[in-house]
């Protein structure tokens, strides 16, 4: 709609004129259950009222400007007693305003849509009990799809909420609540951004428990904690866990923050159909129900959960309290929460080597994100709301964090800690940009923040570090140094503190272990790090030891060497960990033949012992096998995965998190009739693997490969909903159902997800999840001309987070040729004046696939 993709001109504009008072909003959502309500027309939209009061000054009386509304209908306006046209002044997204008084009072009683698209307020009917409920999701600006506002982060405000509900429901805000004669009415906030505000409504399974801190100065701080989840899934709720790195998690910020957590209660809602991993609402943070584990699942998994619990903690402070003033600045919130996420998952719970899992896992997202040519400094350029939709992304999360990794290194942890400190205690529910933040840690470390800003935070694009190592006579190291290159495309070369490792086998035949080490500021492209001189010369050199920077680690070819001979001998796991990550860059480079890569995880992958970095090295493996190997070996490559798999399988210990890390691998690769049949045969209980528990979520990974080669049909995956008819049952088996390998069940597929638009979020998700099978690509090779017929009209005619969806998910990349290249360039050509959103998609998902063009050329010169 016009007026829908607010601009930040706009929002500069809104922001010298306004400032907000207060909100008093009310929802009645007892439309939610029951049938279409009275008098909604077939396929319109089911509706709840929401009424808000808006109180708000502007600085030049007299003067124009709009509201935010995204809803059907609007039944009345208000402006200062003064009744408005709604059909005057209500285009479908703006309200108008005209003629501002110096204090102002806008009341908007609407008819707000609810949402199975995972965006506003979204509605789930529980097909396990036909329960319904409901959460709301804003980032970065849906709020106004649920009640009136100014729609952006700079106009904070406090916030009071009021929901009537069907009767035995339960409804959560970000205060505090209670029913009032039949009226849920919430506690005040504080100032907040209009994107963190949240309602979740309906019978949900909730528990509670609580959180006390007494400080220095003798006060104590009492939390009320609450986590809830569908009724369906409480069987399976661990909240002892979550309370557990919640409680946690609050005092190691408090230790680290030393300012009190400021919104009052604490509660955590796991919700169906969610489009993110979490959302930082303070008093009510979201998160996806999926780290509710119905099976039994690895420590990552866990690992992975404390992780999220703690980034959306760490927004209380960064983002909620003290929040950017446009998404320009979204680093300042998510760059922190990704880096404090793991900080304090290391500090403050049982998951001591989350640095492990960083560095391999949330830094690959960092360097594919940073490679792409949608490309951007952490500070980005965001003209508008579709440009903050999709900067949400590696380099605003992994790599920011990456950098404030290295800012650590840079500046010194107790000053770092220190700026972070001041900045709370001087912004505190107020809205600041980069200087803000720099000013107070250049206070505190000393260092020169603007020159390191410039490189680090004002410039896009990734380093290469390579070392160079020259020996004397007696074969010791007579000088080494660390080369840095920066690609033609962003060539700057950026300031680096890192430590360099000499590794060698103990006694010539033993373990390859760090005999050596120097930290050194590496700048420009050639520096020396004099301290090693006169080492003994090393088998292995890790520039980038112990991963304080942010870069891509290259080797020498006497490290390179060893690495193919003795990479499973390396003690340190963060060491062989930044070495498998590299070994990663270097295959998506072109630089390592992808099919060497393979043989890599296939001789030294069973060795490993972090599960984390175990489980990332078989989806590498997977996607070298999918993207990069030379067409003409994929058969062979799979086999030889699948025969490792099997093989890992067969060895690990019984009942352990490797052995179900290999069995789902397993399923992944499987390809041969015996593979199929042993797939088969765990599911009918006829094989056995010994401590191998085939649980419900392991049976539905097993069906999905049996499906898409056409051993299991449409009444095998009838059978299994009815043994799991649950929402996760039913997500599994449509992801199932698209997989099989039919031309008429892929032309379904298509229609279900391009054609229509009945589907939720999550439905979407999964059909487009196993419409895609590698396994037949000539069923997809008529989707190519498809895809580039109808992206745009999907683009304009879904909301952005399904555009989004389709235009990644049913991208032809597995037509991976240089004629789908011509087509991709083609449509580029043609859309020049295409929404950038829409062209970034579509940009990135060619380099994707030139990417892997270059790959399998080197696959197949490697071949001979």
């Amino acid at each position: 709609m016009p007026g829908e993709n607010l601009s930040r001109d706009e929002a500069q504009e809104r922001a010298a004129l306004l400032s907000v008072d207060s909100y008093d909003v009310f929802l009645d959502l007892r439309s939610a259950v029951g049938g279409t309500e009275p008098g909604a027309a077939a396929g319109e939209p089911r509706t709840f009222r929401s009424v808000t009061t808006l109180r708000f000054r502007c600085a030049e009386p007299g003067a124009a400007s709009f509201a935010d509304l995204v809803a059907p209908s609007v039944t009345a306006v208000s402006l200062n007693g003064r009744d408005l046209d709604p059909g005057e002044v209500f285009d479908g997204s703006r309200i108008r305003l005209e003629d501002l008084a110096a204090e102002n009072e806008l009341v908007v009683d609407a008819q707000c849509a609810y949402s199975r698209t995972g965006e506003g307020m979204h509605r789930f009917v529980d097909p396990e009990d036909g329960e319904v409920y409901l959460y709301t999701q804003y980032e970065p600006a849906d709020s106004r799809r649920v009640f009136a506002n100014f729609e952006q982060p700079d106009l904070k405000a406090p916030f009071r909420f009021e929901a009537r509900a069907p009767e035995g429901w339960t409804v959560w805000s970000n205060g505090v609540g209670e029913l009032v004669d039949g009226v849920w009415r919430f506690a005040e906030t504080k100032p907040i951004s209009t994107y963190i505000t949240a309602v979740v409504a309906g019978p949900y399974h909730y528990v509670t428990d609580s959180y006390s801190r007494t400080f220095d100065d003798g006060t104590t701080l009492e939390i009320p904690l609450g986590a809830m989840c569908r009724k369906g899934l409480a069987p399976h709720f661990d909240a002892d866990d979550v309370f557990l790195v919640t409680k946690q998690g609050l005092d190691f910020f408090h230790d680290h923050f030393d300012y009190p957590y400021p919104f009052g209660k604490y509660d955590q809602a796991f919700v169906p159909e969610y489009n993110l991993g979490a959302m930082e609402n303070p008093g009510l943070v979201t998160f996806r129900e999926e780290y509710i584990f119905r099976g039994k699942v690895t420590q990552t998994s866990y690992e992975a959960r404390a992780n999220v619990i703690l980034h959306e903690m760490a927004h209380m402070w960064f983002g909620d309290l003290v929040t950017m003033v446009w998404w320009d600045d979204l680093w300042l919130k998510e760059s922190f929460a990704d880096f404090m996420g793991t900080f304090a998952n290391v500090g403050a719970t049982r998951f001591t080597d989350a640095w492990i899992t960083f560095a391999n896992r949330r830094k690959a997202w960092a360097y594919r994100a940073d490679q792409l040519p949608s490309t951007h400094p952490i500070t980005a350029d965001i003209r508008d709301l579709q440009d903050a939709k999709l900067n949400f992304d590696g380099i605003t999360y992994a790599k920011g964090a990456s950098v404030l990794k290295q800012l650590v290194a840079y500046a010194g942890q107790d000053a770092f800690l220190e700026g972070a400190r001041r900045y709370f205690k001087r912004n505190a529910y107020g809205n600041t940009r980069l200087g803000d933040l720099l000013s107070a840690l250049e206070e505190t470390s000393g260092r020169d923040m603007a020159a390191w800003s410039r490189s680090w935070l004002q410039t896009a694009g990734v380093n290469s570090l390579t070392p160079q190592v020259i020996l004397d006579a007696e074969g010791r190291v007579a000088e080494l140094a660390v080369l840095q290159e920066a690609p033609e495309s962003h060539p700057e070369l950026r300031p680096h503190r890192v430590a360099v490792g000499l590794y060698r086998r103990e006694g010539g035949t033993g373990p390859l272990v760090r005999y050596a080490r120097a930290e050194v500021d590496v700048d420009g492209p050639r520096t020396i790090v004099t301290e090693l001189a006169g080492a003994g010369a090393p088998e292995l050199v890790l520039v980038n030891d112990d991963d304080l920077t942010y870069c891509k680690i290259r080797f020498d070819e006497n490290s390179l060497a060893t690495l193919r001979e003795a990479l499973g001998e390396i003690t340190d796991p963060l060491a062989r960990a930044l070495c498998w990550s590299a070994l990663w860059n270097l295959t998506r480079d072109a630089i390592l033949p992808a099919r060497d890569f393979v043989a890599l995880v296939l001789r030294f992958a069973g060795r490993e012992s972090d599960i984390g970095v175990l489980q990332m090295l078989q989806a590498w493996a997977n996607s070298a096998l999918v993207n990069y190997v030379a067409p003409d070996w994929r058969e062979q490559g799979g086999a030889l995965l699948a025969e490792g798999a099997l093989r890992e399988l067969r060895l690990a210990e019984p009942g352990g998190e490797h052995q179900l890390a290999w069995a789902r691998f397993f399923a992944v690769v499987a390809c041969g009739e015996a593979d199929l049949q042993l797939l088969q045969g765990l599911l009918e209980g006829t094989a056995k693997i010994d401590g191998l528990e085939v649980d419900q979520e392991l049976r539905w990974a097993f069906l999905e490969p049996l499906a898409a080669r056409g051993a299991a049909d449409e009444s095998v995956l009838a059978a299994e909903l009815a043994r799991d008819d649950t929402a996760s049952g039913k997500r599994h088996q449509v992801r199932c159902l698209a997989a099989r390998p039919s031309a008429e069940v892929k032309a379904q597929a298509w229609a279900a997800v391009v054609e229509s638009d009945a589907l939720s979020n999550a439905l979407v998700e999964a059909t487009i999840s196993g419409f895609g099978q590698p396994s037949r690509r000539d069923l997809l090779e008529p989707y190519t001309a498809k895809y580039f017929a109808a992206v745009d009209r999907v683009w304009a005619e879904r909301s952005i987070q399904i555009g989004m969806d389709v235009v990644r998910g049913l991208f032809p990349s597995l037509q991976d040729s240089p004629e789908t290249l011509a087509a991709t360039d083609a449509w580029l050509a043609a859309h020049e004046d295409a929404p950038p959103a829409l062209r970034r998609l579509v940009l990135e998902s060619r380099d994707d696939l030139a990417r892997a063009l270059r790959g399998q050329a080197r696959d197949i010169a490697a071949a001979g």
